[in-house]
């Protein structure tokens, strides 16, 4: 079954979903093989992998890694059109609908799509909205784009709203690595309400209470990074907060 349908499926049965990140430029072979033994045992759904940046060309043996220790779906969260790999399941094909920098709006995409059609990669359109937390992320930094403050629901609603109409398939609402705080339940929440499409949010999820109220709020599905890559074991805890 290809991934886009299978949490499609999930969402429409009310079941939720966690996706554990991957950076590349933070996880040996053996780290993401420990990773992928805990995830295993926690049967958490996917594996996003990718990073603002990567320096040490360490994705294709991150891939393998993986490949070799799960059959759980590893999907590209790219960073850039460097991290296009054709030994992942799917590529979320990301525009920063939140910010006003046509190249990550369309421009990257232009490069990149030759490239990922010469592929087997399952492509999902992505409405990806960087939401303000209290200090400036590697994404905001990388993309220059200004994110959505904190506190505007109504902007973020809207913003969602448009990029459903515009075809997207799911929307993600993303803090940023190492974000000092997660997206806001209100907003979670109005979001959901306003859109049909999944709803996907990550940056500064790490423990299961705030996976919980996460899910509570709306997000059909969270992606947490940091928080693992410190605490293996907290894996577990997230996957149990679904239910």
């Amino acid at each position: 079954m290809k991934i886009y349908q299978h949490i499609i499926d999930k969402v429409a049965k009310g079941q939720k979903q966690l996706s554990i990140l991957i950076d590349p430029d933070k996880s040996t072979p053996g780290q993401v093989e420990e990773m992928a033994a805990f995830s295993n045992d926690a049967g958490i759904d996917s594996f996003f992998i990718g990073g603002s940046l990567i320096t040490n060309n360490n994705m294709d043996v991150c891939i393998s890694a993986l490949k070799k220790s799960t059959s759980i779906p590893v999907v590209i969260f790219p960073g850039s059109t460097m991290q296009i790999n054709p030994n992942a399941d799917a590529i979320l094909f990301l525009s920063l609908i939140s910010g006003r920098n046509a190249e990550m709006l369309i421009g990257k995409h232009v490069i990149a799509a030759p490239y990922i059609r010469n592929t087997s990669l399952e492509v999902i359109a992505t409405g990806y909205m960087l939401i303000g937390s209290d200090k400036p992320t590697a994404v905001s930094y990388i993309s220059n784009s200004i994110p959505i403050p904190y506190d505007k629901d109504d902007i973020a609603l809207c913003t969602a709203m448009a990029g459903e109409m515009l075809g997207l398939k799911m929307i993600y609402m993303d803090a940023g690595s190492g974000a000092e705080k997660h997206v806001s339940l209100t907003m979670i929440e109005k979001v959901k309400k306003n859109i049909s499409v999944p709803l996907i949010v990550g940056g500064g999820i790490n423990s299961a209470e705030k996976a919980s109220n996460i899910y509570h709020a709306g997000a059909d599905m969270i992606v947490v990074g940091n928080a693992v890559e410190k605490n293996q074991s907290l894996i577990r805890r997230l996957a149990d907060a679904r239910h």
